[in-house]
């Protein structure tokens, strides 16, 4: 009888040690890296942290009706970032679905690493982050976690974004900040960048790279109330030899509880043709990228967090593509107009960034009679998308 009553204490002891265990693991807090929840072990140090940056969907085409349907992963990142101690703090950040191949690149990294460089507290007013890092354009939708953007207007899809280099970051009070960027204008050979080839007759075209190929950037973040958020910047980047490009982005937010709305402006005038859409529709004639091209962008999106867990949300894009100045018998004015209109859903069902998404994309391109002599036509395309989003904490 004694051995049964102590049989039957043990076994209820371990009943409801399990029923602890169980109970605190479908208790999953999701703020909680995935180490902790495997490992049940409090991660005690801020000086390593890892993210898994994803976006997923599966992806219903439409040009002129139903092209095709497929599943794809747009973003995968792996993230590591921490604060070693109170003055000194890293980020790497790498596309895992991107070639890892650095040949032929000028900061010896490929271009699937978006980040690899320290940040150097000074002060409480300065700092320093050198290494590779996104440069400081305006503009909030540029500033946004790559994972949260559906479709990106072609200006910014077109955009070299991740150079190597130095920024200097100065603030002026806790809500207003400003960035002095020096870094490399390019990541590519000046031949391939600017699509140096042979023209009609063998000959090279008569361009050469400057000798210091940087892109400097004037950048303020403002903050006001955490209502008017501001993200403006000026850029000037050296192309070739007296040849330069001149970007401007003016960012401007709002915030009113559930409502939330951005607009951006974008504008780039470029000596040679850098983002590459003219040259795409007239070709390259004399051996090399067009010159003189203006591109400019507006683009806005409003928020609504009608319940908790679900935001609904619009957005609209508008651009036009144009030679500034004729030349080489390529006549000037506008090319091409294109248009975005996008629409969705999204669900939160917990306290991080995780979501389920419905969206619907559309984008119709129009070119003027310039460019329809050219072989040009005008086109639409659409598509629906239901998928997710997430940042997972790993460690």
């Amino acid at each position: 009888m004694k051995r049964l009553v102590l049989m039957l204490l043990l076994a209820g002891s371990i009943q409801g040690v399990y029923a602890q265990n169980t109970e605190k693991k479908e208790k999953f807090s999701p703020n909680t890296p995935l180490f902790e929840e495997l490992t049940d072990v409090k991660k005690k140090t801020d000086k390593f942290n890892l993210f898994l940056n994803m976006q997923g969907s599966f992806d219903a085409h439409f040009r002129n009706g139903f092209q095709e349907g497929d599943f794809n992963m747009h973003q995968l990142r792996i993230e590591a970032k921490g604060n070693i101690n109170n003055w000194l703090s890293y980020r790497y950040r790498q596309r895992l679905n991107r070639s890892n191949d650095a040949n032929g690149m000028i900061d010896n990294l490929p271009t699937s690493i978006d980040w690899a460089g320290i940040n150097i507290k000074l002060n409480d007013q300065f700092s320093l982050f050198a290494g590779k890092q996104c440069t400081a354009y305006g503009g909030f939708e540029f500033d946004l976690n790559p994972i949260d953007v559906y479709e990106y207007c072609d200006m910014i899809e077109n955009m070299s974004n991740f150079m190597t280099g130095l920024n200097v970051g100065y603030n002026i009070t806790s809500d207003q900040q400003l960035n002095l960027q020096i870094l490399n204008s390019r990541n590519n050979s000046f031949e391939k960048t600017y699509g140096i080839t042979e023209d009609s007759e063998g000959k090279l075209p008569d361009l050469k790279s400057g000798k210091m190929p940087l892109v400097y950037t004037l950048n303020w973040n403002g903050n006001f109330n955490n209502v008017f958020k501001t993200r403006w910047s000026a850029s000037l980047l050296n192309e070739a030899s007296s040849k330069n490009l001149y970007y401007y982005a003016i960012g401007n937010e709002l915030n009113l509880g559930k409502w939330n709305a951005f607009v951006d402006f974008m504008y780039s005038q470029e000596a040679i043709d850098r983002t590459g859409i003219i040259t795409n529709i007239i070709g390259r004639p004399n051996g090399h990228n067009t010159f003189n091209t203006d591109y400019l962008s507006v683009v806005a999106k409003c928020n609504y967090r009608f319940l908790p867990k679900w935001n609904a949300f619009v957005k609209g894009m508008y651009e036009t593509a144009s030679v500034r100045k004729a030349g080489e018998n390529i006549e000037k004015g506008n090319y091409r107009t294109s248009w975005g209109y996008l629409a969705g859903i999204e669900f939160y069902p917990m306290e991080t960034n995780l979501h389920f998404f419905v969206t619907y994309v559309g984008r119709s391109y129009n070119f003027t009679s310039r460019a329809r002599v050219l072989g040009q036509e005008n086109y639409s395309t659409n598509r629906i998308s239901v998928g997710f989003i997430w940042q997972m904490p790993i460690f």
